[in-house]
């Protein structure tokens, strides 16, 4: 088919269907989509809740212990404790199958589906998970301390996106590293403080896209260099006295610090798009990918487009996925599909060894399931009720069809056919509960005009007993009993980074502040990761040219260090960048900013 100019049913914004999209999806017998990328990008997000958690009782017959869970006790979902939901106590089909009402549209019979089917209270995988109560969407986690979206992490804590780290705090989309703090793209580091965007570096501070890098500070665009300062080089012994003017276990020195240095990032061209290990791709953050397009935070994806936030093993000729991987194929608009997938569509939390599945959520070790909730090894399921496999496969082009003649519309009359993923105004979930919000930040107002809900903050039953300014200056000088004291935000819900007011600080975060000779945050953890998210560029992209103008930047702020291809041209190489055409940073093309870092 030729290539198609469409009207987004939400935002009302064209976006294009290629002749490859129209391929996909006659491969996998879907219709082309009615939301634009990025809506059907939000849309996935407002179903998945990582970090607001909340006490609730637990609704297993026989228990009424209390819970930490993502689901609030004012949402009509029934919670079950982590070892009940998982355990085989207890049958889901007897409890909740239903039979399919073709008088009313789908999504209405999904929504009482969901509000009655029994969910585990967090979305971590019993019993991986090891004295790390307070976690959320994780798996192999052992004394970590809210960390979500995560695998493989020990002694952590405030971080997510992460894989195989220990001993971290304060860090997000960061791998096989140790021992670093406040960091945001990190990849094999070893004590990366305050960096971004590193490399297989060693004790680095305040570093932003360097590669094999040691004894560096301030420094941007290095690869294998060693005592650095602000990109000068120093002599071992000159290095060490450098870095001890700079008094960074003083709070008061930390702060200045962190805005002299990201003043010296900005003189320094940024590459069109964060990426290592790839053939023909676009997008940002994409590591070991192929023919992969709109790719933004992925690892190991071939043959894709409009994928986000995937971090582990092969995911393979996918569409429109959020979150996971891991052996996956054949997938389209989903979220959080995993450890083994393949032929899934339009669900969500779908995991261990699935396939042929539809419409679907919180179910795993299943295939052939249409509209199901909660479902452990299973097969040929509608509406959690069992079929045989002739009665199945009957039933589901039936239901296909029903889908298409009797649509759902939500309250802002938007049309949801067979094709379309979940509306967000079935997610258990209010829009700034969920990663949505990270990604994609509203206002409640905005957030209430465009159809989604807000969920104001529950009223915390705790008195601040020291303001983040009366904290001690220096780490030397924090005594044990900090642990005992409740600590203001300097925000003070000001913010709209679900700011959490106050917070404390753990044990083992003290021990490791004084092990690392850091201060003490003054942020509490929702503020503090805002801050580091706020290193990350969108998940869109712009058409751009490289600002490379021969001898110089376009703003002449930077000076190249030697004769590019263009010589003393303006460089006539255009790309897909995620950096806006409004921003300040100086955004060079592949070949631009490899002749200068390399």
């Amino acid at each position: 088919m030729n290539q198609e100019t469409k009207i987004c049913q939400n935002c009302k914004q064209q976006f294009t269907i290629e002749p490859d999209d129209f391929d996909f999806y006659k491969k996998i017998k879907v219709p082309p989509p009615t939301f634009c990328p990025e809506c059907r990008l939000v849309r996935r997000l407002a179903w998945r809740n990582e970090s607001t958690l909340y006490r609730r009782k637990c609704d297993a017959p026989g228990h009424s212990e209390e819970v930490i869970s993502m689901y609030p006790k004012d949402k009509s979902v029934v919670v079950y404790d982590q070892k009940y939901w998982w355990s085989d106590a207890w049958d889901e089909l007897k409890q909740v199958g239903q039979e399919y009402d073709f008088s009313r549209p789908f999504f209405e019979q999904f929504r009482e589906l969901l509000r009655k089917a029994p969910m585990p209270a967090l979305t971590t995988e019993y019993p991986t998970m090891v004295r790390s109560e307070y976690s959320n969407w994780a798996g192999d986690l052992k004394n970590c301390y809210l960390i979500v979206d995560a695998d493989l992490v020990e002694d952590s804590a405030y971080g997510s996106g992460i894989v195989q780290c220990k001993d971290c705090y304060d860090i997000d989309f960061t791998r096989y590293s140790e021992l670093c703090y406040f960091g945001f793209d990190l990849e094999k580091c070893f004590e990366a403080i305050y960096s971004v965007s590193c490399k297989d570096c060693y004790n680095i501070y305040f570093c932003k896209d360097c590669v094999g890098c040691s004894y560096c500070f301030g420094c941007v665009n290095l690869r294998n260099k060693k005592y650095y300062i602000f990109n000068q080089p120093y002599s071992k012994e000159e290095y060490e006295k450098e870095i001890e003017k700079l008094n960074l276990r003083s709070y008061k020195g930390f702060a200045n610090t962190k805005v002299q240095v990201q003043e010296i990032w900005d003189k320094y061209p940024k590459r069109s798009y964060r990426g290592l290990y790839n053939k023909n791709v676009s997008g940002d953050y994409i590591y070991h990918s192929k023919n992969t397009h709109y790719g933004f935070l992925v690892t190991d994806v071939e043959d894709s487009k409009y994928i986000a936030l995937t971090h582990s093993k092969p995911t393979k000729g996918c569409y429109d996925y959020t979150d996971f991987g891991d052996n996956v194929q054949n997938l389209y608009e989903c979220m959080t599909i995993g450890l083994g997938g393949e032929n899934i569509k339009f669900s969500h939390l779908v995991f261990r060894i699935v396939r042929d599945i539809e419409y679907s959520y919180w179910c795993m070790r299943s295939s052939h399931l249409f509209g199901c909730v909660g479902l452990k090894d299973r097969q040929y399921c509608i509406l959690n009720k069992q079929y045989s496999k002739e009665e199945y496969e009957k039933l589901v082009p039936q239901i296909i069809q029903h889908m298409k003649d009797m649509p759902y519309k939500d309250k802002k009359v938007r049309v949801y056919k067979y094709g379309e993923f979940f509306p967000p105004e079935l997610s258990p979930f209010a829009y700034n509960e969920t990663i949505a919000q990270e990604y994609f930040p509203l206002t409640k107002q905005q957030t209430t005009e465009q159809g989604y809900t807000w969920k104001d903050p529950e009223k915390r039953d705790y008195e601040i007993t020291i303001q983040p300014q009366d904290l001690p200056d220096h780490i030397k000088e924090v005594k044990d009993d900090i642990l005992d004291h409740v600590i203001g935000c300097e925000h003070k819900g000001r913010c709209n980074h679900q700011c959490r007011t106050a917070f404390r600080i753990i044990p083992q975060e003290f021990q490791f502040y004084q092990k690392m000779q850091l201060p003490l945050p003054r942020l509490c953890p929702s503020c503090r990761h805002y801050e580091r998210i706020a290193q990350r560029n969108p998940l869109k992209l712009w058409h751009r040219t490289c600002q490379c103008a021969g001898e110089k930047s376009d703003n002449e702020v930077y000076t190249n260090t030697i004769e590019h291809f263009h010589k003393d041209k303006h460089c006539p190489n255009e790309f897909e960048t995620t950096y806006a055409p409004e921003r300040k940073e100086i955004v060079y093309c592949e070949k631009c900013y490899q002749a200068e870092v390399v």
